[in-house]
């Protein structure tokens, strides 16, 4: 099987990656095996017309509108593997077979290593939450906590009064520097140095912390910064080269989304520091139509018509 385009990912980047490019009329083909990062959040907040619908109605309404377009094909499973150069992509499925493709898009995404803390886990996404601009506003006027895990987490404890009463948690670890501390300060931020070694309430809520030294400390939430991970291993086997950046690793693109790879682009989580549904159909889009233009300035079309 030849495609245009083959998109290794299918939420909201890989998607946004495919609808200009089946309104082109190229051939595209999206593989998902279905493990959106944001499936432990109940409802997504944020994104422009669609604030408070759950992350799996909006990538249902996608789908279908994409598949609309006849030459537009999505497949449930995974991409084991990829080879070749542009013009000349070999990928191989969990399902046994492989197609070809003239471009690739990886729109794999990240997964979250979580802090090893008993009651953390059960809690992701709903009472122990990661961006405040995403879930503060459904926590407003309780007591939060950011719970240090990485040396920009007091950035997150400077945001967040502006949702509630903050306690920011250095877990014995990440001491935030004088002029930190004075803005802590200035915006009303309590500095905890004992750590945090339990979540307590009835799960997935959260009633209170409990620190190491005995004392409880009653909180409606906890921010965490969990430890990404690239999803997959296909950027890295075709030569991609993968930046650590202040969040975590992610894969080097140009301002189009292109690798360092000819003909690969990488767009969403896995390709830009910052994270949010709004910010992943921009880059995907972004893709897309970068896909799309490096194919029209080459004779071959593979459209009917």
């Amino acid at each position: 099987m030849r495609y245009d385009v083959l998109i290794v990912g299918g939420s909201f980047a890989g998607l946004a990656a495919a609808l200009p490019l089946a309104r082109a009329r190229r051939r595209v083909l999206v593989v998902d095996a279905g493990l959106t990062r944001n499936r432990f959040s109940a409802h997504a907040h944020g994104f422009l017309g669609h604030d408070g619908k759950t992350p799996g109605a909006i990538l249902e309404e996608a789908r279908a509108q994409l598949l609309a377009y006849p030459t537009a094909e999505i497949l449930h499973g995974e991409a084991s593997a990829a080879s070749g150069e542009a013009d000349r992509f070999a990928v191989a499925l969990s399902e046994g077979r492989e197609v070809h493709a003239r471009r690739l898009i990886l729109t794999t995404g990240l997964s979250d290593e979580l802090p090893d803390l008993p009651g953390l886990r059960e809690r992701w996404g709903r009472s122990v939450l990661h961006c405040p601009y995403c879930h503060g506003y459904e926590v407003r006027d309780q007591p939060l906590g950011v719970l240090a895990n990485h040396p920009m987490s007091s950035h997150t404890a400077v945001l967040l009064p502006d949702w509630g009463p903050t306690t920011f948690f250095t877990q014995g670890k990440y001491e935030p520097d004088a002029e930190r501390t004075a803005l802590l300060a200035r915006r009303g931020v309590a500095v905890e140095r004992t750590p945090v070694v339990e979540l307590r309430g009835d799960a997935p809520g959260l009633s209170s912390v409990r620190l190491a030294d005995g004392r409880v400390v009653p909180l409606g939430a906890v921010f965490v910064a969990p430890r990404p991970h690239l999803t997959g291993s296909l950027a890295l086997s075709l030569g991609c080269v993968v930046e650590e950046g202040p969040m975590g690793p992610g894969v080097k693109t140009d301002d189009f989304k292109q690798t360092t790879v000819a003909g690969v682009y990488a767009a969403g989580d896995i390709a830009r520091p910052m994270h949010s549904i709004t910010l992943a159909v921009a880059d995907g889009a972004t893709a897309g139509t970068a896909a799309h233009q490096s194919l029209a300035f080459l004779p071959e079309r593979t459209h009917d018509g």
